[in-house]
């Protein structure tokens, strides 16, 4: 079936990971997407035409999840490496490492603010981070089981984190205790957050499902069974009507949550799809997985605008409020309405004009400081002070690093490079490495045959004068 007008399309699909991609994440402004991946890098893609991309290197096993700051001066990711990077999102690539956790890190988020960071880890412990100092500030263990998520609610009072124990588990920030306990006897969820007014969860089971929980009341509101294998992401679109899902499956699927039923099934990946995301205003969304690819797609069946989304969500922060019919958002009718059947969008059936799929690429390796820490031990780097400038609080900015300044300086440097700037792939810079390896071994091969061939050379001229020697004395003696 061919897409109707209000349908999602794939606009763009970006190639430069070499495994799977693990999780995507667009910037506030929506101009760029960051990718992780199993191959250890983290991508920056611009969502300019012909735009450079940015290969961040220095994780040292697979990169699990990435998030932006809300300001967008910040990238941060989490590896099984078992570290927690912070990177700014320039072609210098400065990052701090933060090292705490004792197994593999499955998970960052920010909180609304910016000011607080929480990592989730198979060590079973969550951990809270205090961005304006770089400092580990506690940790939150109940979990019997691997922890696979944690998420800020939008007012940041609240955690919610899911583990393979089976059970999703809602922190309070303020006295860090376990203050709500959902569990499942079927599987485990994967993915867990929050929709934009901070009053329902959503998970995405292992057991193909999603479920969406009131947590003011503890009751399940709706169980979806659309998937034919284990949901691995989710993501609420900003006015809280619809969510869409990543599946092992190869699917993405869009879910209308006000009448309660699937809308569309996109087909555009090859193999699992492990991640999802709507950028800020919902007017698009993107897509990674098992294929190494990075799919772009346009939302078109509904879009909000960012400021009035806060000005609505600012209404409606505090879970402990009565529901009220204003948690679920009314809308405009919308063409799909009418739709009986779920509509399925294969973009391989047509030709589309998609733009360069494979964008320059700039290659940076991270100089880093790391923090180091457990539960009890605080440490802040000698270099910690050098990042500290582009973080969150407005005061530590200066003048250059003001999120307008670091808005234009990201813009900037996004621009169609110059011949001379453009940067050498991957596949060549590693047989270029390659051939200077082998490069290496012939001069010094070369080296020990011109020893030999000098000690042979020496040798033989002894030999010829113990010849002319013997001679000699032979021609005396006659």
């Amino acid at each position: 079936m061919a897409a109707a007008p209000e349908d999602p399309v794939l606009e763009r699909y970006f190639k430069g990971h070499k495994a799977a991609v693990t999780s995507v994440a667009f910037s506030p402004s929506g101009k760029q997407l960051a990718t992780a991946s199993w191959d250890t890098f983290l991508m920056l893609w611009n969502c300019k035409p012909q735009a450079r991309a940015f290969r961040y290197v220095g994780h040292k096993d697979v990169v699990t999840s990435v998030q932006f700051s809300p300001l967008g001066n910040l990238l941060a990711s989490a590896s099984r490496d078992r570290t927690v990077r912070l990177w700014i999102p320039d072609k210098r690539g400065k990052s701090s490492e933060f090292k705490a956790h004792t197994a593999p890190v499955r998970s960052v988020d920010f909180s609304a603010d910016g000011q607080f960071l929480a990592t989730a880890s198979e060590d079973k412990s969550i951990k809270v981070w205090n961005m304006y100092r770089q400092r580990f500030l506690y940790s939150l263990y109940r979990h019997t089981h691997w922890v696979r998520c944690a998420k800020f609610s939008p007012d940041g009072r609240l955690i919610v984190s899911c583990s393979e124990d089976k059970t999703i588990k809602i922190w309070d920030t303020t006295n860090k205790q376990c203050v709500n306990n959902f569990s499942d006897s079927v599987g485990f969820a994967n993915f867990v957050d929050f929709n934009p007014n901070g009053t329902c969860i959503a998970s995405a089971g292992s057991d193909h499902t999603v479920k969406i929980w009131d947590i003011r009341v503890n009751k399940l509101l709706q169980h979806y069974q659309v998937h034919s294998g284990g949901v691995n992401c989710v993501s609420f679109h900003p006015s809280g009507n619809y969510i869409i899902t990543a599946s092992s499956d190869g699917t993405l699927k869009i879910l209308d949550l006000l009448e309660g039923r699937l809308i569309y099934t996109l087909q555009g990946h090859t193999g699992p799809v492990f991640t999802v995301s709507f950028s800020k205003g919902g007017e698009l969304f993107s897509s990674g997985g098992a294929d190494t690819q990075v799919l772009l797609w346009r939302t078109n069946f509904d879009y909000l605008n960012c400021k009035d989304m806060i000005k609505r969500n600012l209404k409606r922060l505090h879970f402990d409020s009565s529901p009220h019919l204003v948690d679920i958002y009314p809308r405009t009718p919308h063409p799909h309405e009418g739709k009986i059947e779920t509509v399925e969008i294969n973009p391989k059936l047509e030709v589309i004009d998609l733009q360069t799929a494979s964008p320059p690429v700039v290659d940076i390796l991270s100089f880093d400081s790391t923090t180091t820490t457990d539960t009890t031990v605080r440490t802040l780097p000698d270099k910690g002070e050098e990042i500290s400038r582009y973080f969150l609080n407005p005061s530590l900015l200066s003048p250059d690093c003001s999120p307008a300044a670091l808005k234009k300086k990201t813009e900037d440097m996004s621009d169609i490079p110059s011949e001379s700037q453009r940067s050498i792939p991957l596949a060549v810079t590693d047989a270029l490495e390659h051939i200077m390896e082998q490069l290496n071994v012939l001069t010094q091969t070369v080296s020990i045959l011109e020893q030999r061939l000098t000690l042979t050379e020496d040798k033989l001229k002894d030999c010829l004068e113990n010849q002319q020697r013997l001679f000699n004395v032979i021609q005396q003696k006659s």
